[in-house]
């Protein structure tokens, strides 16, 4: 098992909470994977963070006019904008396993521009990417120039939440300290994710034993 690296705060590591975070925490240890170190966070505060795994499953995963898998894109696009190495490998790879594309999902980190992604979601990640490193700049002609690419505002808000949630995201799991672990557990931490979603003890269901898990 590759060593994971602690968090900034030393405290909040070693106090993890009663609940379905400490328990993924538990059970990855046991069957020798390595944890995620952002479980920390979750599992120190639980009647805080259950409400943040359920508004994160509603944001990302609930029927919306955008796909699953491109608000997972946005994720990790953030991500990438921010930095935040952590973020950024683990929704890709959740991305890619939804779009049934690592390629279109790389070339999109690399260069949105010269990417296969349709048009009108390349306006979306524009308008994302404006909302994440010059919001006050953003202006009414924004939306209006997203909805000639067809965006309905309701596309548009799913769209500027899933931003939203990854700024925090990012600033949360940065400033904590919390750093990306192996690629191979990102990959297949992803896959799971991409498969259950958000809910904690749906994927502590698939992590008990060794041969269950991904």
């Amino acid at each position: 098992m590759n060593k994971v690296k602690p968090i900034y705060l030393a405290d909040v590591e070693a106090a993890p909470k009663p609940g379905a975070y400490n328990d993924l925490i538990i059970a990855s240890k046991a069957a020798g994977r390595e944890h995620w170190p952002i479980w920390s966070l979750f599992a120190f505060n639980p009647e805080t963070t259950n409400h943040l795994m359920r508004f994160t499953q509603s944001v990302m995963h609930d029927a919306a006019p955008l796909t699953p898998g491109l608000r997972e894109l946005i994720a990790a696009y953030v991500s990438s904008l921010n930095d935040c190495e952590f973020c950024l490998k683990c929704h890709a790879a959740v991305a890619s396993e939804l779009l049934g594309s690592e390629k279109l999902v790389a070339d999109v980190l690399a260069d949105l521009e010269s990417s296969a992604l349709p048009e009108n979601e390349k306006a979306l990640l524009r308008f994302v990417r404006k909302v994440t490193l010059d919001l006050s700049e953003t202006r009414e002609a924004d939306i209006r120039e997203l909805k000639k690419f067809g965006w309905t505002d309701e596309g548009i808000y799913f769209a500027i939440m899933a931003c939203a949630l990854f700024n925090f995201y990012n600033r949360w799991i940065t400033a904590s300290g919390v750093q990306a672990v192996s690629q191979e557990s990102h990959t297949n931490y992803g896959k799971l994710l991409a498969q259950r979603g958000y809910d904690a003890s749906k994927r502590f269901a698939g992590m008990q034993t060794p041969e269950k898990s991904l």
